[in-house]
């Protein structure tokens, strides 16, 4: 069992593992002060051979990374507020789902779900608030080596969230903290509200993959009705996403599926307000 770390935050790893490790045999926490990725750590961990199931959580990350690998700046606490001002974690564990598309936009809902209800998603791995970004998801696979069940990989999930806003100048775009939203909130109690949903949502997704995740998204979408701009070029109107979480846009040339492309936001008079 995770013995808890003495930081200056209070993390609850004991209560989080009494509730999830009955149904995910191995499954560990662990706490560090700094490191530089934990997303980075545990694949290193994969590839010396190490494919456990684990939560790891780090009060400050010194390159943490989000898609396309662009930099994730962690937060620092506000003078006289304790603990960190950014909560990043990373969920490592082999899973075996028929089909993996989606698995992003699934766990973005799980974490919308969690905090508030007037979170937004961004497809494909942001949340947003008010047209502000609270929070974004790297979702990294390879093989669970030997022994492994048929079909299985391992997947390392990493969280970004910000509890409280960032002050980084240049941002393309705008930050906010989930104080914005709920006042007060701590890193501690933000974890405990994700962590325990986000492990049935994994299950749900290996066993039914993102279909029952497509119309709670779509309900939460930010790009819904806005018209967007697509790394290739192509410029359209976001229609929400399909049972296997595609992108769908209306361009001048009929409707495309988007599964991989970045995707920007260009508002038009009137929609932001309304849709983000």
């Amino acid at each position: 069992m995770p013995v808890p770390v003495p930081e200056i935050t209070p993390w609850p790893v004991e209560a989080i593992w009494e509730a999830i490790a009955p149904q995910l045999p191995g499954f560990t926490i662990e706490v560090v002060p700094e490191i530089d990725s934990t997303n980075a750590e545990l694949m290193r961990r994969l590839r010396s051979g190490c494919a456990d199931p684990v939560l790891l959580i780090a009060e400050h990350q010194s390159a943490g990374r989000g898609r396309m690998a662009r930099p994730w700046h962690s937060s620092t606490a506000l003078a006289g507020a304790p603990g960190p001002g950014s909560l990043t974690f990373s969920l490592g564990l082999p899973m075996a789902p028929k089909d993996w598309s989606g698995l992003s936009l699934a766990v973005g809902l799980s974490l919308a779900h969690s905090l508030h209800p007037d979170i937004r998603l961004k497809w494909p791995n942001d949340l947003w608030w008010q047209g502000r970004k609270l929070a974004g998801i790297l979702i990294e696979t390879a093989n669970a080596g030997a022994g492994s069940l048929l079909g299985s990989r391992y997947v390392v999930i990493g969280i970004g969230l910000n509890i409280q806003r960032p002050a980084v100048a240049g941002l393309s775009t705008e930050p906010c903290g989930l104080v914005d939203l709920q006042p007060g909130i701590s890193v501690a109690q933000a974890l405990t509200l994700i962590v325990e949903p986000l492990m049935e949502t994994l299950r749900t997704f290996e066993q039914q993959g993102f279909a029952p995740f497509q119309h709670p998204f779509n309900a939460r979408d930010a790009l819904a009705q806005v018209a967007i701009s697509m790394s290739d070029g192509t410029q359209g109107l976001a229609q929400g996403v399909d049972s296997v979480g595609a992108l769908q846009v209306q361009t001048a040339q009929g409707l495309v599926r988007v599964t991989s492309a970045e995707v920007s936001v260009r508002p038009q008079p009137g929609l932001a307000a309304r849709q983000m």
